[in-house]
């Protein structure tokens, strides 16, 4: 059979040597991709004067499984968040945020396994109606929900959490105020829930659930909400296990998908060897279970486990003193 493409997008900062650690050890444990490699962000506009160049978006769409270091977007310079654009540009519809408790990390909890699947194009994120009145003193956004964007992401967290036999969906929501987007999001959410008997269902206001997710995050199983509100809770999420750098992310939609690391390019230690690179591992990880590799998923998993809970050339985040090429073969030696 021949092998599949992957398109590798190295990112900003120390995107490129995390990218470059995921790589080798997909390679190391018998993954067997071709890798063709593409240009986004900082690198890509200083290289070809373009955030996104053509030859970028013409690679996602023609192997339909990318790999995504972190991107830089400038800040007020008039540019439209890569990543927002990339979910846009490919109908990707759901972000499927992860965050499992690894023994040996510095996080405040032990017990966490939790997802959150976020809608990924509507509301608050999609930049509809944006402007700023002629004095300064005024400004304005537009946030839309539909009902087939709603539909579409609470029968995606349906299905996941039956797929990996999960007991319970939270709808997250703010209807009691926001009547009109987050009130249909909810009586949608609610119509999608009756199709699925063998799940709880449990219905939270979107600031009740941060106050419990801190207090008590073993009672949550899988979370599904508007896109504004999965921001802001699957960074919350990842504080439960260590930070952003525990943390994977993919966006998904029909018939493509991106898989990245979800923390920053962290331009202050780029080309240092201090990155931790655990969360594209495990974003490389949730690709491998999207393209029905769970043996592999599984041997990689357990070796990063490994690895962090004996401390074995873990990075300072971690409790360690290694860097990041250190952490990857340990991780590596574990495959051999």
């Amino acid at each position: 059979m021949p092998k599949r493409t992957i398109t590798v997008i190295p990112g900003d900062g120390i995107g490129p040597s995390i990218i470059d650690s995921a790589l080798k050890i997909l390679d190391k444990a018998g993954c067997d991709f071709e890798y063709e490699f593409a240009d986004a962000g900082l690198a890509a506009l200083e290289k070809q004067g373009e955030l996104v160049p053509q030859r970028t978006l013409d690679l996602i769409e023609k192997n339909r499984i990318t790999l995504k270091g972190p991107l830089t977007t400038p800040v007020g310079e008039g540019f439209t968040s890569i990543n927002v654009s990339l979910r846009k540009k490919f109908s990707l519809y759901a972000n499927v945020r992860p965050v499992l408790s690894f023994k040996g990390t510095q996080a405040r909890y032990d017990n966490i396994d939790i997802i959150t699947v976020r809608e990924n194009t509507e509301g608050m994120y999609s930049g509809l109606g944006q402007k700023v009145s002629e004095d300064g003193a005024t400004a304005e956004a537009t946030s839309i929900i539909t009902r087939q964007g709603a539909e579409q992401i609470t029968t995606f967290a349906y299905e996941l959490a039956r797929k990996e036999n999960r007991k319970k969906v939270t709808i997250v929501h703010k209807a009691n105020i926001m009547k009109s987007t987050s009130g249909l999001f909810l009586k949608v959410a609610r119509e999608v829930s009756q199709r699925y008997p063998d799940i709880e269902t449990e219905e939270m206001i979107v600031d009740a659930t941060c106050m419990k997710l801190v207090m008590n995050p073993e009672n949550f199983d899988v979370l599904v909400t508007t896109n504004l509100f999965g921001d802001i809770l699957s960074d919350l999420c990842a504080g439960l296990v260590g930070g952003l750098g525990m943390a994977p992310g993919a966006n998904i939609g029909s018939d493509a998908a991106i898989f990245e690391a979800v923390h920053g390019s962290a331009p202050d230690i780029a080309g240092k060897n201090l990155a931790n690179p655990t969360s594209v591992i495990l974003a490389s990880i949730q690709m491998l279970e999207y393209l029905g590799m769970a043996d592999k998923a599984e041997m990689i998993r357990s070796a990063v486990s490994a690895v962090i809970e004996e401390g074995d050339r873990t990075t300072r985040d971690l409790g360690g003193t290694h860097g990041t090429t250190d952490f990857t073969q340990a991780v590596i030696d574990r495959l051999g």
